[in-house]
């Protein structure tokens, strides 16, 4: 039986969202934002220095038609990537009506949402007072801090003393359908912040928000506070099986690295391994040396998105492609005859773009494993189709095989 691995290199958007135009960041709208272009552009002209120099250097990316599907996508210039591609190469388009993680991945997986996402207005105070009373009595708190749209690394310097001295929760939001809780490991407990997600997750699903997420930090007022690794997401439940189930209910294995786990509330996922971007590296490649025919593997690499796109980080986000792109040439030789290694974004995070939020773009599809050409245009839910006809395993969403 064949393998598939499934591979999200998380926010690595191509530009040519045909309805970018309705995603804004502030009051901008995302129209022209493209990850991939406007790195490579930034590498070329020598404006992404930090840690790395010169051109964008992805040869092998480039060889599976990196370059090729973001000229289908859009027309931004691409410096540097003129290689015939030896994959399966396309790009991939859209209809959920949000640009955030559970959306693209549940739609790769064959699930468009069903539904509008519940997004709190960029205000002061970003939250109802009835959310912010039933939060606050959760955490046994006589309050909470934030209550506002902001950047995570930067909510928790303002308000980490004050969350320390208090015991308040520090709870904020950004453009995606979120309500993120950051609190201290120490002072306030890991596990007390875990189940504090816990509790007020069902009131939050019901109102449609996508995800309670956990931000666990340390550190000082004096010395600085820095997050851990230790991030927890608490999803909305899925509302129709997906990729996960089809493979699983088809009597085969699903293993899941990274934030798959989280994204699927562990539906349909028989294993689950989790780490910084390194470890996630190492837990793929053992993966493909030791997966069961047969079986799916799930994995997200997030670190592209969390690190350096939301922070807008034009160097940094061109060396983990770097970083990336080597380890892959060291994973591609492993696999196996028959296996499909599938590389896709869920997506964009555009480095370039003012404010911090997601971007509006089409995505990568990468195949190795199942032959070269061009796919084309294509919809994110063909993805599940196709791994699923590559899998033999029928496939219950709307999306076309393009195997």
């Amino acid at each position: 039986m064949a393998r598939a691995f499934l591979v999200v290199m998380d926010s690595l958007g191509i530009g040519g969202a045909p309805d970018a135009s309705e995603f804004y960041n502030g009051d901008l709208p995302d129209l022209g934002a493209n990850t991939l272009a406007h790195i490579a552009q930034a590498c070329a002209a020598g404006r992404a220095e930090q840690g790395r120099s010169g051109p964008l250097q992805v040869p092998h990316l480039e060889a599976l038609g990196l370059g090729a599907t973001l000229r289908l996508a859009s027309s931004q210039p691409l410096p540097g990537f003129e290689a015939t591609p030896e994959g399966l190469w396309g790009c991939a388009a859209e209809v959920s009506q949000g640009k955030d993680t559970p959306s693209g991945h549940w739609e790769l997986a064959g699930l468009p949402v069903p539904w509008q996402w519940c997004n709190f207005p960029d205000a002061d105070p970003a939250f109802p007072p009835e959310l912010t009373d039933f939060v606050a009595e959760a955490a046994g708190a006589t309050g909470i801090l934030g209550n506002c749209h902001a950047s995570g690394t930067d909510i928790i310097a303002r308000h980490g003393a004050a969350h320390m001295q208090s015991g308040q929760p520090i709870c904020y939001t950004s453009a995606d359908s979120v309500f993120q809780i950051a609190a201290h490991e120490d002072s306030f407990g890991l596990e007390r912040l875990l189940d504090l997600c816990r509790a007020v997750a069902p009131r939050l699903h019901k109102m449609k928000v996508g995800r309670v997420i956990a931000r666990p930090f340390v550190g000082t007022p004096e010395q600085g506070f820095t997050r851990t690794a230790n991030r927890r997401d608490f999803a909305i439940a899925l509302p129709a099986p997906v990729l996960t189930n089809w493979v699983q209910d088809a009597g085969q294995r699903v293993h899941a690295i990274g934030k798959i786990g989280d994204i699927f509330t562990m539906s349909g996922i028989d294993t689950l391994k989790k780490g910084r971007d390194a470890q996630l590296m190492q837990h793929l490649a053992e993966a493909i040396d030791q997966a069961e025919e047969g079986s799916l593997t799930f994995a997200n690499f997030v670190e592209f998105d969390s690190l350096f796109g939301h922070r807008r980080d034009l160097a940094g986000y061109a060396r983990a492609l770097e970083w990336f792109d080597a380890e892959l040439g060291k994973l591609l030789p492993r696999l196996r005859p028959g296996d499909m290694l599938l590389l896709t974004a869920d997506h964009g995070n555009d480095p370039s773009w003012p404010g911090t939020d997601h971007t509006r773009e089409q995505i990568p599809v990468l195949v190795a494993g199942c032959g070269a050409g061009c796919i084309g245009q294509r919809a994110f839910v063909d993805v599940a189709a196709s791994v699923a006809a590559h899998l033999n395993v029928a496939a219950q969403g709307p999306g076309r095989s393009f195997l």
